[in-house]
C-alpha cells in the first residue's frame, strides 16, 4: 500500500539586513501562446525606477522529480533523449502534473511509467523554482522506497531508458556531461539532506 505524505512549500527564507529596490507591481498580462502543457505569457510590469517594463514568461502547472533507492542502495534514473539540447541524459525520473493533480499522486505514476517500479513510500524531500527568471515552473522532489518492480509504461513521446546508477557514481559526475540535468543534481542534494543517501562521495 502506498503511503503519501505531503508538505508545503518552504516559506520564502530571511534575508540579509541590506538595501533594496522596490519590487515592480504588475500592471498587465496577456497570453501570447497556449500551448498543449504550458502559456507563453507577457507581463507588464511598473517599476518606480525604470517604469514600464515587459517580461515573457512560461506559465507552468508545475512538476515531480524522484529519487528512487534500490535495497542494495543504488539509484533508478533514467537515460532521456532531450531533442531541446540534442543530447541523451541521466535524469532522475519525473514528469509535469495534471491539472489539479496531487503531487505524491503524480510522483507514483511516473516511477512506475518510466522505470517500471512502483514504492511503498513516496516521502516529499522539498521543492525549488526551476528557473525563475522566465518560468513559475515549481518542481517537487520526493524519494522513493520499498520498490517493486511491475514493468514500465512509457508514454508514447518519451524515449527513457532506465538505468541504475551508485550514490558515488553521480556525486562524481555531479555538473559534468555525465550528470548535467540540472533537476536531478538538485534531487541528489535534497535527497542528500533528508539523509536518504549519504552526502557527497566518500574519502579516500
Amino acid at each position: 500500500m502506498h503511503r503519501y505524505y505531503q508538505r508545503a512549500m518552504p516559506t520564502e527564507p530571511s534575508r540579509p539586513d541590506i538595501r533594496v529596490t522596490e519590487s515592480p507591481r504588475e500592471v498587465s498580462r496577456r497570453t501570447l501562446l497556449s500551448g498543449r502543457r504550458v502559456d507563453f505569457v507577457e507581463v507588464t510590469l511598473n517599476s518606480d525606477s525604470g517604469g514600464e517594463i515587459v517580461r515573457e514568461v512560461v506559465k507552468h502547472p508545475g512538476a515531480v522529480t524522484i529519487v528512487p533507492v534500490l535495497p542494495n542502495g543504488r539509484l533508478v534514473m533514467v537515460r532521456n533523449h532531450r531533442f531541446s539540447v540534442g543530447q541523451d541524459l541521466l535524469e532522475f525520473p519525473a514528469g509535469m502534473l495534471d491539472a489539479g493533480e496531487d503531487p505524491a499522486a503524480c510522483a507514483a505514476r511516473e516511477l512506475r511509467e518510466e522505470t517500471g517500479y512502483d514504492a511503498d513510500e513516496i516521502v516529499p524531500l522539498g521543492a525549488f523554482f526551476t528557473t525563475a527568471g522566465i518560468t513559475d515552473e515549481i518542481m517537487h522532489v520526493f524519494g522513493a522506497t520499498g520498490l517493486r518492480h511491475v514493468g514500465a509504461e512509457p508514454e508514447v513521446d518519451e524515449w527513457v531508458t532506465p538505468e541504475e546508477a551508485t550514490v558515488e557514481q553521480l556525486w562524481g559526475a555531479a555538473g559534468e556531461s555525465g550528470f548535467a540535468d540540472g533537476k536531478s543534481v538538485a534531487a541528489l542534494l535534497l535527497a542528500a539532506k533528508a539523509g536518504l543517501i549519504p552526502l557527497g562521495p566518500k574519502r579516500a
